[in-house]
């Protein structure tokens, strides 16, 4: 039997504080050190492929790392928010025609079917109301032999009292969990390449494969 949501209440925010942390100079670093790295090792790279990003931010930092660490030849990102598209746009403007960003709901994707050879996620699923929505368009506009790769903090961080105090997330007790991820993930026909997970469960990182 597949893990299925439990919602169950969360601590209250008090500040929120996420802009602080998710386009920051620390943040990128990480992805960059230590979470780009973690998906090669797992996933492999893209050579010469058309990559997607879902929820780029402002810095486009997940953008050029399909570039440089997963030699991806053209990367598109979507970003929910206009002022980030903005910013995102200026931030990756030095790659030139490889790299694109336009406005988009990760649940709901304009791309058609089989557009693109990886899908990235860096912590956008733990935002997302209706995460799995998300995953299912993932799977949606793979091809065959595409990949998802990503990395996420899971609710037993995300829904924890000292998180939640400082860092508004949607607030139905179904934040995405290690199990539950890859469920998400088997349920929406992608086959699990690899998983980790560290920090005591509140980190996993996992690439799935569309056959």
């Amino acid at each position: 039997m597949r893990p299925t949501a439990q919602p169950r209440p969360v601590p209250r925010t008090y500040v929120d504080a996420n802009r602080l942390w998710v386009d920051s100079r620390l943040r990128a670093a990480v992805q960059q050190r230590v979470e780009a790295p973690v998906l090669r090792r797992l996933g492999g790279p893209v050579p010469g492929g058309h990559v997607l990003e879902i929820g780029t931010g402002r810095r486009g930092t997940g953008l050029r790392l399909a570039l440089d660490t997963f030699q991806a030849a053209r990367a598109d990102g979507v970003e929910l928010h206009a002022a980030s598209v903005d910013a995102c746009r200026q931030a990756v403007a030095d790659l030139g025609e490889r790299v694109r960003v336009e406005p988009g709901d990760a649940a709901r994707l304009a791309a058609p079917d089989a557009s693109y050879d990886a899908v990235f996620d860096y912590h956008l699923l733990h935002h997302t109301p209706a995460w799995r929505d998300a995953v299912r368009e993932a799977a949606r506009v793979l091809r065959p032999g595409g990949r998802f790769y990503v990395c996420e903090m899971t609710a037993r961080f995300v829904d924890s009292r000292p998180l939640r105090a400082v860092s508004h997330h949607p607030a139905d007790g179904d934040r995405p969990t290690p199990l539950t991820l890859s469920a998400a993930c088997r349920d929406a026909d992608l086959h699990l390449v690899g998983q980790e997970t560290r920090a005591a469960g509140c980190w996993t990182a996992l690439v799935a494969r569309k056959d």
